[in-house]
């Protein structure tokens, strides 16, 4: 193709001026990787800066340059930072990112360049939107279209598209709408094909999210038309990251639309570009999005299999927006599965990783899924507080979709807080005729137990807690017993395993209980990634001369104990490696040697009630707790002897 042969004249001719002053030098490379880094073509275009750019994930090598040439390095070298870390999903990438362009902001405003520094800030503005960081990203694009004013036509085109990019994002369709049409007045009559292709692409993205949810054809006739010349632009300039976006877009349009096939097509397509590419990043984000295909034609166990893929692809990375929209596909495919308390931690750290990085759309969108998913494992109070925080998130929406869930969500609500009042005490009956006193205890008692098993989230063990019973078999002996209609609102029962492998009873050896137990031979396994706390953890229990044992993450704790290892007490913090602290209680519960040992969680989060449900033996709330853990442990194996 003619761009591809430009830019392969533009290498050769590179390569024979090795003998230019430095400064120079410098500028041909940078001109060179600036035209491939339009073409996609990034880990060609840091090749071309390897002179200046040896390592990475090190600042530039500005030795010998003028003030004029270290600001084009540090741009361009802080540019592909940026746009390799989102395709390798690098940690740190974006901050570094950031900050090498800042520096080169610094010295185009010494030297009076106004149209590089508003490049500049737009690529500022543009890490910021890969982090997530909207409000930020929103201040960056406007101040370089400030700087710029009307000079540099496809650069304004490019700083217009880039801020529609961030309206769209966060749903204000109508700004994006506008910021688009702006730029396509600027760019009618360019011949410059990769700014073309990013304007097709996102104006189809844009009428495929203005089709929904009453899928407009014209808007999706439109979407379809702007993608395919998307793709024709992108295939000029020979950028194949690019046109993967495109098929991944596909994917997302026909999968909306009902069109499975031609959806699975198109991502396949894109998550092969990708690979070629070793993009793993926007590899995985193709994956949340064919989750989503799966979760819509009702592949629950597929969709499951490929977002948990894409999560942990995703949590290496600086792109936490798309972290966050992943989190809540799977906490979302869980709920479909009936593991209602894994989608509910799932779906709680998307709203924490959206808000910690300024996705506050994408907050809201998480606290709908809980309302949507997760109606009957929710207090009807919890509901309301979520309905109101997700208002208040997406409030300046413009997605008809968004405005669509909102209402059914208020209904949601309306009839949860309807239900509630309605079995807050139940009615007698209006005549003493077939009178009976039993009965209506009876319903009283089924009332009492059902707003237990609400409050509680279907956990059992806390819904008998509430009640006021000594042990939870009480509560599960009533359910079973006289309300069996309410099995349905308790939370998944853990499956027992059998004991087909362990000895009989009556070859069992005889065990000595922990609590008769010199404190030399207690032993611990303490689960903690964060050194800090492990360290002062650890001083507390070898004080008290129990032996500890340190493991960094709950995925080598699991196989520790699927292992022969006889510990007394598990002691997890809240690790968020691989497994979830929660998820490795339930498993170890499930392991036979394991099902008696205690387990105590720490955390500085509120997760109390997920604990119980979990299966934990106890919960304490960090700092405020810390001196409470020998006493805590003391009590669990004075308890765990008594139950011998």
């Amino acid at each position: 193709m003619t761009i591809q042969m430009d830019i392969q004249t533009e290498l050769t001719s590179l390569r024979k001026n090795l003998n230019l002053p430095r400064p120079e030098y410098a500028l041909d490379c940078c001109r060179v990787a600036k035209q491939l880094e339009k073409a996609g073509n990034y880990e060609l275009a840091a090749e071309v800066l390897t002179e200046f750019w040896p390592d990475h994930s090190s600042a530039p090598d500005l030795e010998g340059l003028d003030d004029f040439a270290r600001a084009h390095i540090l741009l361009r070298t802080g540019a592909l930072a940026g746009w390799l870390g989102s395709a390798n999903q690098e940690g740190g990438s974006q901050e570094n990112a950031k900050n090498l362009i800042t520096r080169s902001i610094e010295l185009f405003e010494k030297l009076n360049q106004p149209i590089l520094v508003a490049e500049a800030r737009g690529d500022v503005g543009l890490c910021y939107w890969r982090e997530g960081s909207h409000d930020e990203a929103r201040v960056s694009l406007s101040s370089a279209l400030d700087t710029l004013g009307d000079g540099d036509v496809d650069l304004r085109a490019t700083l217009l598209i880039r801020a529609g990019i961030v309206e769209l994002t966060t749903q204000r369709l109508n700004d994006a709408m506008r910021l688009y049409d702006e730029a396509a007045v600027l760019i009618e009559h360019t011949d410059n094909h990769a700014l073309k292709g990013a304007l097709h692409n996102e104006y189809g993205r844009l009428f495929r999210r203005l089709a929904a949810p009453e899928n407009r054809e014209d808007y999706l006739d439109r979407a379809l038309v702007e993608y395919e010349a998307a793709r024709f632009h992108y295939e000029q300039v020979g950028n194949t990251r690019a046109l993967a976006r495109v098929e991944n877009n596909l994917g997302f349009l026909f999968f909306t639309i009902g069109r499975y096939a031609e959806a699975h097509m198109h991502l396949d397509r894109a998550r092969t570009l990708y690979y070629e590419l070793n993009h793993r990043g926007n590899a995985a984000q193709a994956d949340d999005t064919r989750a989503r295909a799966f979760l819509a034609q009702g592949r629950f166990a597929d969709a499951e299999r490929v977002v948990r893929s894409a999560v942990r692809v995703l949590e290496r990375g600086d792109e936490q927006a798309n972290l966050a929209e992943a989190l809540t596909t799977y906490g979302i495919v869980k709920a479909k599965l009936g593991k209602f308390v894994r989608a509910r931690q799932l779906l709680d750290r998307a709203i924490q990783v959206a808000e910690t990085c300024g996705d506050l759309e994408g907050s809201g969108r998480a606290k709908l899924s809980i309302i949507e998913e997760l109606t009957a494992q929710t207090s009807p109070q919890e509901l309301a507080e979520t309905y109101e925080a997700a208002v208040e998130l997406l409030k300046r929406s413009q997605e008809p979709a968004i405005t669509t869930r909102l209402i059914v969500c208020g209904l949601i609500v309306i009839e949860a807080l309807r239900s509630s009042t309605q079995i807050t005490e139940p009615t007698l009956t209006e005549s003493w005729q077939n009178f009976s006193v039993k009965k209506q205890v009876r319903a009283f008692e089924k009332s009492l137990i059902e707003r237990a098993l609400r409050d509680s989230g279907g956990a059992v063990t806390k819904a008998a807690h509430l009640l006021g019973f000594k042990h939870h078999q009480s509560l599960i002996s009533l359910i079973n017993s006289r309300h069996r209609d309410l099995l349905s609102q308790r939370s998944a029962v853990r499956p027992r395993r059998s004991h087909l492998f362990s000895k009989s009873r009556k070859t069992k050896r005889k065990t000595v209980s922990a609590s008769r137990l010199p404190n030399s031979q207690i032993r611990i396994l303490h689960v903690e990634d964060q050194k800090p706390i492990a360290d002062e953890v650890g001083g507390m229990l070898t004080a008290e001369n129990w032996k500890v044992e340190l493991c960094a993450d709950v995925d080598s704790a699991l196989r520790i104990l699927t292992g022969d290892e006889h510990y007394d007490v598990l002691l997890i913090g809240n690790t968020v490696n691989g497994l979830s602290a929660f998820e490795l209680a339930e498993r170890a519960r499930k392991i036979t040697h394991r099902r008696r040992t205690p387990i105590i969680m720490m955390s500085s989060n509120d997760f109390e009630k997920y604990a119980w449900r979990a299966g934990m033996d106890a919960f304490l709330k960090q700092p405020q707790q810390m001196n409470e853990i020998t006493s805590t442990i003391n009590r669990l194996l004075r308890e765990g002897s008594k139950n011998r």
